[in-house]
């Protein structure tokens, strides 16, 4: 499998008024084409810092990032614009990379009718539920067509069942449009039922200290938390995060 994203070595360090602050120090890592890699780690320990240097927002204070292709950012909330309908949110990141073209536009309305969308473009946020909105967000993203998704907790802002629907929603689109995704997620049960490979980071600095590929098979997310191997890979990443 050919990477599409790696880091090597690399340190961040946040220059503040009180002085330095290390969030990554020699982190080493890779994510393969087509791959979903989802990232756990103990709360402030820099995951978030991880994607925004992924994306090209933040530049190592030393190290190498190598990146092959686009990103889309999906953030912990849908970040709709309220006042525009959901086919203007759609639009919006075709308008801000200046390629809102007849052929853009058809595209990002496509995925819209192809994944459940088709019926609220003219509706606007507030008259969506949550679980629609995140989707509508993902479509968002989808329709700029980046190579590589980075996904910021999203769904940690919904309730449970509704982030359990929505989790089987987005890993379902993100496996049919044949994307890479690297997520940043709290919740040891989701990575699981998610990812191909699981990477677990120390305390800050921010290093891997484990990496793990899942056994469970190419199935749907709620079908992996019924496999007979989901509690063991639950109490492995359990223990290392608690370790």
């Amino acid at each position: 499998m050919k990477n599409i994203l790696q880091f090597e070595d690399v340190t961040y360090i946040y220059h503040t008024a009180r002085g330095e602050l290390v969030a990554a120090k020699d982190l080493t890592f890779s994510v393969g084409e087509g791959e979903f890699v989802a990232i756990i780690g103990p709360s402030g320990c820099g995951k978030t810092t991880l994607l925004s240097l992924a994306a090209g927002l933040l530049r190592p204070s030393s190290g190498r990032i190598e990146s092959r292709g686009s990103f889309g950012y999906m953030l912990q909330k849908d970040e709709l614009f309220a006042w525009r309908t959901i086919e203007k949110n759609l639009f919006l990141p075709l308008e801000v990379m200046h390629k809102c073209t007849a052929a853009q536009k058809a595209r990002a309305l496509g995925l819209a009718e192809k994944y459940g969308l088709g019926d609220f473009l003219k509706s606007y946020p507030a008259q969506l539920s949550g679980g629609m909105r995140q989707r509508a967000a993902l479509i968002r993203t989808l329709a700029a067509d980046p190579d590589i998704l980075l996904l910021d907790e999203p769904f940690s802002a919904l309730d449970y069942q509704t982030r359990l629907n929505v989790c089987e929603d987005v890993a379902n689109i993100i496996r049919s449009e044949k994307k890479t995704a690297l997520l940043i997620t709290h919740d040891i049960s989701e990575a699981i039922s998610l990812a191909d490979r699981v990477l677990v980071l120390t305390a800050r600095p921010a290093r891997v200290a484990h990496a793990h590929t899942l056994d469970l098979g190419g199935v749907p997310p709620l079908k992996r938390r019924e496999n007979a191997a989901f509690s063991g890979w639950f109490e492995t990443l359990w223990k290392e995060l608690n370790a």
